[in-house]
């Protein structure tokens, strides 16, 4: 099998991911698992060729420069992220298959609060969760809503460029890191000058691109971001993580003006081999900007139990809705609950 027969096949399976590594058969991640795909292992060499396969020769002198590289590819049917990389002296690889096209909020199955936010006109909307919990994808869903829907300039910062859009009643411009600027705070720097109405950034990973991010928010720009935490009460102190000691309160205090509303997903398999997004929604009341402007984080938790009228929802709700519809099974409900039962 070569790789270009190994996509083919993950993508008619609905796989997310495809594992390429050395003493281990290749391995597909449907829903959260991972489904061996192949009888035997792949040897140190089948497992290089197969990673090296979709690199240009230049892209291969990159890798070996660096030991490992970041890099997107596309065919007739799909594009994919692809990470090649050392493990021990040997190669492999991961590939992240993604979608044609932007998916629509209607789609993803995501509550009507989703929308709502999608259609704010100024300040910040944050996207969170853990690694591969479908943040960018509700990110682009979410452009997607603007670009149908408004005549808006919307200028997207991100690395990787995972979803392509079409100008529809809106303009998207998107720039890649790397690629169309040097890092996630200059391209958000340059963005302030190119009269955006909304601006969405990949990923908040350094204080620079939080700052400057806020800052947007605060002057009437529309920033969608995401943001990797485990959940929501959790916000606060990994944005602050990010910041000097001496700036915890302007910060503090910023984020209770900007901060607009924070989608909190997990990724959730189906009883149909599908998958559904499960999120708990916080919308920034007065009592949720008291909380973020004093410590206890935690008390953001009771402000959404008590703010269904503003739209909030907690997880516990829409995973025993699910369970209780037959959408997803009692072993991946309590897979989830089990972080969020106190």
């Amino acid at each position: 099998m070569d790789i270009h027969e190994l996509l083919d096949f993950a993508r008619k399976k609905n796989a997310a991911d495809i594992h390429i590594c050395p003493h281990a058969p290749v391995l597909l991640r449907v829903a959260r698992e991972l489904i061996p795909v192949s009888t035997k292992p792949l040897t140190p060499e089948d497992s290089k060729r197969l990673s090296l396969e979709l690199l240009s020769e230049e892209q291969r002198q990159r890798f070996e420069q660096n030991l490992d590289y970041d890099f997107m590819s596309a065919d007739s049917s799909a594009r994919y992220r692809i990470n090649v990389a050392y493990f021990c002296g040997e190669v492999g690889a991961v590939v992240r298959i993604l979608p044609e096209r932007p998916r629509s909020i209607e789609e993803l199955y995501l509550p009507n609060i989703v929308t709502h936010c999608a259609n704010y006109t100024k300040g910040l909307v944050l996207i969170t969760g853990s690694t591969s919990q479908g943040k960018t994808t509700t990110m682009a869903a979410m452009i997607n809503h603007i670009n149908c829907h408004h005549k808006k300039h919307v200028v997207t910062i991100e690395d990787p460029v995972e979803y392509l859009h079409v100008n529809k009643k809106g303009v998207v411009r998107q720039r890649e890191v790397g690629k169309d600027t040097l890092s996630f705070h200059n391209g958000l720097r340059a963005a302030l000058r190119q009269d955006p109405d909304v601006i969405a950034i990949g990923e908040m990973r350094d204080y620079e691109t939080i700052k400057i991010a806020l800052t947007a928010a605060e002057t009437g720009v529309f920033v969608l971001s995401t943001l990797h935490i485990i959940s929501i009460d959790k916000i606060i102190e990994r944005l602050l993580s990010y910041a000097p000691p001496e700036e915890e309160m302007h910060l503090r205090y910023l984020l209770a003006d900007c901060l607009q509303a924070v989608i909190h997903q997990e990724l959730v398999a189906t009883t149909d081999g599908g998958k559904r997004v499960a999120c708990e929604v916080l919308v920034v009341t007065d009592a949720a900007k008291n909380v973020i402007r004093r410590r206890g984080a935690y008390l953001l938790r009771n402000v959404i139990t008590s703010g269904k009228r503003y739209g909030m929802q907690t997880m516990v709700e829409v995973v025993e809705s699910l369970r209780g519809q037959g959408l997803i099974t009692e072993d991946a409900a309590n897979g989830i609950l089990v972080n969020y039962h106190n």
